[in-house]
């Protein structure tokens, strides 16, 4: 049997964001430094919209750390799920994170798996996600093609 601790325990032990991000003009910055870095306390991140340049984020370095450890137990359960050799399970699962991969054919939702595992993990240990995402939207951008009859090329399934 597994000990759990009760809610009221475990949500006392971390802080617990309302919301995501929230939009900020990176001119609050810049003029109201303390009372920008002070919305902190109700949401996760601050999207700090510029008008020249692409947006940045302000974050708590705690709540980094925190997305960071989710992130590589993540990757890991991930992995070792593949690992399991229990395709069966890996292909009920993943529809409810990428709800795309319906329409993969079956030897791409193998190949995608296989990557996505390969990438995740070189990702996690070099702390830069963006392979994972530049991955992701390969893929979603596949499932697209397949999901739409007009897009494929006369004679492909």
């Amino acid at each position: 049997m597994v000990a759990r601790w009760p809610a009221r325990e475990f949500y006392g032990t971390v802080d617990v964001m309302t919301a995501v991000y929230e939009d900020v003009p990176f001119s609050e910055l810049l003029h109201h430094p303390a009372a920008t870095a002070e919305r902190l306390d109700a949401v996760r991140a601050l999207r700090l919209r510029r008008r020249d340049a692409g947006d940045l984020a302000l974050m708590r370095i705690e709540q980094l750390e925190r997305d960071e450890s989710v992130v590589e137990f993540t990757t890991r359960l991930l992995a070792g799920l593949v690992r399991s050799e229990n395709i069966e399970m890996i292909r009920r699962l993943l529809p409810d994170a990428v709800p795309w991969v319906a329409f993969l054919p079956e030897a791409d939702f193998d190949a995608f798996v296989t990557e996505l595992v390969a990438v995740a993990q070189g990702a996690a240990a070099l702390g830069n996600l963006a392979p994972v995402a530049v991955l992701l939207t390969q893929w979603r951008h596949s499932a697209e093609v397949y999901a739409d009859p007009g897009l494929l090329a006369p004679g492909k399934e």
